[in-house]
C-alpha cells in the first residue's frame, strides 16, 4: 500500500468514525442502560432557584423571556431572577427595570466585559440552592425549571442541561441548521445516559450553587467550562429531555458565525484546563477527544483526503475522486439554487455539513486574534410556530 493510499484510507476512516461510527456506538451503549421513569417532582421537595440572565442588547427578547420564567410551573417563593446587562445600548435596561417593580426580579448594569465576567459577578449574589443559567432569547416551557431541578434530586448530579428545540424553519438553511441540532441532541442524550454530557445547552442549564465557580476572564464557552468543572469534581452533568426551551430559526450564515466562536472556544478551553486532554485526569477523555477535538480536525482530514486521492492506486483514485467531486458539487448546487427549489432542501444536509466543518477550520483564527472579536449577534427569524 502506498503512503497516499494509507493517508486517504486513514482520513476516510477517521471522518466516518467521528461523524457516524462513534455516535452509533454511543447509541448502542446507551440502549443497554435502563431508563428511569420520569416524573415532575412535587412542590415540597423543590429547592430555591435563581435564574441568571446575562444579556447584551437583547431588549427585544427580554420581556418575553422574563414572562416565561415568572409564569413557570414553580413556586413563586422559591424562584427569582437576576438580570445582568452587559453594557447594553438598546432597551435592555429599561425592560429589565420595568420588571423589578413587579418583584422577584433583580437588575444589575455592568460595563461591557463579556459573559464570563457577568456570570462571575452573578454567582456571589446568588443564595439559592440552584443557579439556572439562561439566555435572553429562548423562552421556557412552563415545566422546564421543574424538570431541571428534578434531575438534581440525584445527589451524583451536579449540573443538568435542558433541551433546546428550534421552531420550524422556512428556508433550506434553517432546515439544515435544525437537522444538525437534532443530530447533536441525539448524541447528548446518549452521552447523558452513559455518564455525562460534554457541555450543557448554553441557553438553558442548571448547576448546584456550590459548584458554580468564577470563570476565567474572556472564557467563550461557559456552557462547557462549568459542566466540565462539575465532572472534574466527581459529579455528573446530565441532560433532561423534558426541560424544553424554544429558540427561533437561524440562517446557515448566522450559524456559521456562531460555530466559529464556539469551536474557537474549544481551543481556548483546552488551554485553560489542560486536564481535558489528559486521559488520566478526565474520565470523559475518549468522548471529548473523539467528539470535540475530532470535529476540530474534520477540515484537516478532508484536506488530507483530497490531496492524497490523486495518488491513490487505481481504481480507487477514480472512485474516491468522483465521490468527492459529487459531494462538493452537491454543496455548490445547494448554495446557488434559488430558495423554494425542490432540490434546495435535499442538498441542505450537505450544505450544512460543509459549512459547519468550514467554521471549525476557521476557528483556528483564535490563535491570531482577540477572542472577544469572535462574538457576533446571532440573527434569527422571529416566528410564533412552536415546532
Amino acid at each position: 500500500m502506498s503512503l497516499a493510499s494509507a493517508l486517504a484510507g486513514a482520513s476516510l476512516a477517521a471522518i466516518a468514525w467521528i461523524i457516524i461510527g462513534y455516535p452509533l456506538w454511543l447509541a448502542l451503549r446507551a440502549a443497554r442502560r435502563p431508563v428511569a421513569p420520569r416524573q415532575l417532582p412535587p412542590d415540597d421537595v423543590l429547592p430555591t432557584v435563581t435564574a441568571v440572565i446575562p444579556v447584551h442588547n437583547g431588549g427585544r427578547f427580554l420581556a418575553a423571556k422574563l414572562e416565561s420564567i415568572l409564569a413557570a410551573n414553580y413556586p413563586a417563593s422559591r424562584l427569582d431572577v437576576l438580570v445582568l446587562s452587559d453594557g447594553s445600548t438598546d432597551e435592555t435596561d429599561e425592560v429589565a427595570a420595568s420588571f423589578v417593580a413587579r418583584g422577584r426580579v433583580r437588575f444589575v448594569r455592568l460595563e461591557k466585559s463579556g459573559k464570563a465576567v457577568a456570570l462571575s459577578t452573578a454567582f456571589p449574589m446568588v443564595t439559592s440552592a440552584v443557579v439556572l443559567l439562561t439566555d435572553a432569547r429562548q423562552q421556557l416551557d412552563p415545566d422546564c425549571i421543574r424538570w431541571l431541578v428534578g434531575a438534581l434530586a440525584d445527589p451524583a448530579v451536579g449540573a443538568v442541561s435542558g433541551t433546546l428545540k428550534i421552531r420550524s424553519g422556512l428556508t433550506a438553511g434553517e432546515a439544515g441548521t435544525g437537522l444538525y441540532w437534532r443530530y447533536e441532541s441525539w448524541i447528548r442524550r446518549n452521552l447523558s445516559r452513559i455518564d455525562s454530557v460534554l457541555g450543557a445547552t448554553g441557553p438553558i442549564y442548571a448547576i448546584r450553587r456550590p459548584l458554580a465557580r468564577a470563570l476565567p476572564r474572556g472564557c467563550i464557552l461557559d456552557d462547557m467550562w462549568l459542566p466540565m468543572q462539575v465532572v472534574q469534581a466527581g459529579h455528573r452533568a446530565v441532560l433532561s429531555e423534558d426541560a424544553v426551551a424554544w429558540d427561533y430559526p437561524t440562517s446557515l450564515d448566522a450559524e456559521f458565525n456562531r460555530k466559529v466562536r464556539t469551536q474557537a472556544g474549544l481551543y481556548q478551553l483546552m488551554r485553560l484546563d489542560p486536564r481535558l486532554v489528559n486521559p488520566f485526569a478526565n474520565r470523559l477523555w475518549w468522548p471529548f477527544v473523539t467528539l470535540k477535538v475530532g470535529r476540530l480536525l474534520l477540515g484537516h482530514l478532508l484536506i488530507v483526503l483530497a490531496v492524497a486521492t490523486p495518488f491513490v492506486v487505481a481504481p480507487w483514485a477514480l472512485a474516491l475522486g468522483g465521490a468527492q467531486l459529487l459531494f462538493y458539487g452537491v454543496f455548490v448546487l445547494g448554495r446557488v439554487l434559488p430558495e423554494g427549489s425542490p432540490l434546495k432542501r435535499l442538498t441542505s444536509p450537505v450544505v450544512a455539513f460543509v459549512t459547519l466543518v468550514a467554521a471549525a477550520f476557521m476557528a483556528q483564527s483564535i490563535f491570531f486574534r482577540d477572542p472577544a472579536t469572535l462574538w457576533k449577534p446571532t440573527q434569527v427569524r422571529l416566528t410564533d410556530s412552536p415546532s
